[in-house]
């Protein structure tokens, strides 16, 4: 294994992202992954805030999201209704947020530390931008053995409590996060109901501007 790099998204990434997302999660319909033309707008609309994990040739890590203003009054929303087309789409450039579309790992890379670098590279673009901060739906992998049992609102306020263990959720507590919600056909999931969190990372270093 070569030394992983971390780079901003090119659109020569396209079709490793693309067999990445499929590896990753099968259970979501193919619709619904990035495809070489979502990720060459991507490289094209901001390739600041994504990053693509590398082994040599091989793409074995993706961290993308955009800029954005987020109503915290009205937060139930869907990934693509807030993201727009490719999930970037919508990009603002003056947007408040960094908005957290993706990160995704490949299974045999995991525990190397690849998802807690790409946070890390997140919340320096943040910081880099003084923004306020970071939002994202985060999808509940263990959620599909309590959706009979309880809500998803519940497991989210057990997992952040400590009473259960989500192997996502449970990682971005771990890295700064904190959930303030759950949010209903996030993204298409059949295990999970297309149940997500809501998550927020609030910058510590962040300046009000005067306008």
């Amino acid at each position: 294994m070569t030394k992983l790099q971390y780079v901003p998204v090119h659109a020569e990434h396209g079709a490793g992202v693309t067999e990445l997302q499929r590896l990753c999660f099968p259970h979501t319909p193919r619709e619904y992954h990035f495809t070489p033309d979502d990720v060459a707008q991507m490289a094209a609309i901001f390739p600041e805030g994504t990053f693509v994990v590398l082994d040599g040739d091989k793409v074995v890590g993706l961290g993308a999201g955009i800029f954005l203003d987020f109503d915290f009054s009205h937060t139930q929303h869907t990934l693509y209704e807030l993201t727009g087309d490719s999930a970037c789409s919508k990009h603002n450039p003056h947007g408040a947020y960094y908005y957290g579309t993706d990160i995704t790992v490949h299974p045999d890379y995991r525990r190397m530390g690849i998802g807690k670098a790409l946070y890390e590279l997140r919340k320096e673009v943040v910081r880099r931008n003084n923004k306020k901060g970071i939002v994202a739906g985060g999808v509940l992998p263990g959620y599909a053995d309590h959706k009979e049992t309880m809500t998803a609102l519940d497991y989210v306020n057990k997992v952040m409590a400590g009473e259960l263990y989500d192997r996502t959720l449970t990682f971005q507590i771990e890295n700064g996060f904190r959930a303030i919600g759950a949010l209903e056909n996030y993204y298409p999931d059949k295990r999970t109901g297309g149940w997500a969190s809501l998550i927020v990372w609030d910058n510590p270093d962040y300046r009000e501007e005067n306008e």
